[in-house]
């Protein structure tokens, strides 16, 4: 593999690592002392949701079919799973067995995951953008990992979602056949060595990627939902019913959508660093990006912002038009105010000088009509 320039790592360092022969084949069991137990007494599961975005790899079971004929038994489960929008990955590692590293290459300077080789009968690669994939576990004992491993330690989970976001794919070991993605299944060739391990890596780090897009689809559509009103109070009643501060809290929320998007390290549209010297890999990675549809998923996530944005821009305008109005009603109020205030205050002086200038025209008058008689 190409070499890449070494930077200091800022991570506590790691365990012994094992020789290539230790790693663990994806059909070798978990050592006694891993094999995971039951949730703990009183541990409430959050509650998931499975996401739909491998409806795009399913089109193409066609192109999976004959793989999936010749090696029927052999085929097993990638499960990805969300729970949070990031992970400590420095505190988990921690409190992992021995034979967890980090990847893929904690030496020059790209730690993006912790692989665990044996767990469950399988593996896991757990991510710092909230996300953990298993290979070779079901569905219920990937998520038994999650709460076992992720949520027995306080801090690891970082802004924990509201719903567990998963999806499911499959996978086969053959080696016979080279490493890919063909349809909706992945295909792993070779032995278990270091470069299949790399492999297991990029397919998984894409769809770990996929996953936390996933989570934040499903918290900007409970944001739309909370917001979907607006339109019809201000058609029903000619103004939004909702204070200036609330509306700015909502435009927060909306900025920090666009944020986690575009803004952060975990950026949905661009290649990892890494695979800018691992063609191969980048292969890899951007073959289950392209069929679950991140790009595109990530225009649309824009959009839907962006009509947010310009929606509750209007209201902000409202809500500003409304205030001005208000205030020229409040100055007009207080001019009339300090009007009769000073005519009470100066009333009866201003009748006296009146008077006065009254009476001083009138005496001239009364002298030039004596006169005259």
């Amino acid at each position: 593999m190409a070499e890449i320039p070494k930077q200091q790592s800022t991570e506590p360092p790691v365990p012994v690592l094992p020789t290539k022969a230790e790693y663990a084949p994806l059909t070798q069991e978990a050592d006694s002392e891993l094999v995971p137990q039951g949730p703990a007494d009183g541990q409430k599961s959050k509650s998931k949701s499975k996401s739909k975005n491998t409806a795009s790899l399913r089109r193409g079971a066609k192109d999976s079919a004959p793989i999936r004929t010749k090696a029927a038994r052999e085929i097993k489960t990638v499960f990805t799973v969300s729970t949070a929008e990031r992970y400590n990955l420095s505190l988990l590692r921690l409190i992992l067995p021995p034979g967890s590293r980090m990847l893929p290459m904690p030496d020059d300077g790209f730690e993006e995951a912790i692989w665990i080789p044996k767990w469950g009968g399988g593996e896991a690669f757990v991510f710092k953008n909230g996300s953990y994939v298993c290979w070779g576990l079901d569905e219920e004992v990937a998520l038994r990992f999650g709460k076992e491993v992720i949520s027995s330690v306080r801090g690891v989970e970082i802004d924990p979602l509201r719903k567990t976001e998963t999806e499911e794919l499959d996978f086969v070991a053959d080696p016979t056949e080279k490493t890919r993605l063909q349809g909706d299944l992945i295909i792993l060739g070779g032995s278990s060595t270091e470069d299949n391990l790399l492999a297991r890596y990029s397919f998984s780090q894409a769809l770990a990627r996929s996953s936390a897009l996933s989570a934040l689809e499903s918290s900007l559509d409970h944001y739309l939902l909370s917001t979907s009103g607006l339109a019809d109070t201000l058609a029903a009643h000619g103004h939004p019913n909702m204070r200036r501060k609330d509306l700015i809290r909502k435009m927060g929320e909306l900025l920090k959508f666009r944020q986690g998007l575009n803004l952060n390290r975990e950026n949905f549209g661009e290649t990892p660093d890494f695979y800018w010297a691992e063609p191969q890999l980048e292969g890899y990675f951007d073959s289950v990006s392209r069929a679950l549809e991140i790009r595109h998923r990530m225009r649309v996530v824009n959009d839907k912002i962006t009509y947010a944005a310009e929606t509750q821009e209007t209201l902000r305008q409202l809500l500003t038009d409304s205030s001005a109005h208000s205030m020229e009603l409040v100055i007009i109020a207080l001019i009339a105010v300090e009007v009769v205030l000073a005519f009470i205050r100066e009333g009866p002086e201003l009748v006296h000088k009146a008077l006065d200038m009254f009476g001083t025209a009138e005496e001239p008058n009364a002298r030039e009509s004596e006169s005259e008689s």
